[in-house]
């Protein structure tokens, strides 16, 4: 089971000031919290409890619209995640949920 939701990070997001002066970038814990915030969006029952993994691919900059896409094929309290720029992968990784969403 999937599901997809898009996200956009507008340029006076608080979290950009300083987050690089005349190049910013989405911090990644704003991508994440945009993550946690989709999956409660997805799996109302559900509550993230940790990251098990996380890689960051390439930047984000404010204003740009990506792609948050789950996939639940996972067994247990983990599940995949992606987030999509123009088709490509920019952030991927694994959340740990709580056990009363466990799949």
């Amino acid at each position: 089971m999937t599901f997809e939701t898009s996200r956009i990070i507008p340029a006076h997001h608080p979290s950009l000031a300083g987050h690089f002066p005349g190049a910013p970038i989405v911090p990644g814990v704003v991508v994440l919290d945009e993550a946690a915030a989709a999956l409660a969006e997805w799996r109302k029952e559900s509550r993230l409890t940790g990251v098990a993994s996380v890689k960051f691919v390439a930047p984000i900059e404010p204003g740009q619209s990506f792609v948050i896409r789950f996939d639940s094929t996972n067994a247990g309290n983990q599940i995949d995640f992606c987030c999509r720029l123009d088709g490509r992968v920019v952030v991927e990784g694994r959340l740990e949920i709580s056990c009363g969403a466990c799949i």
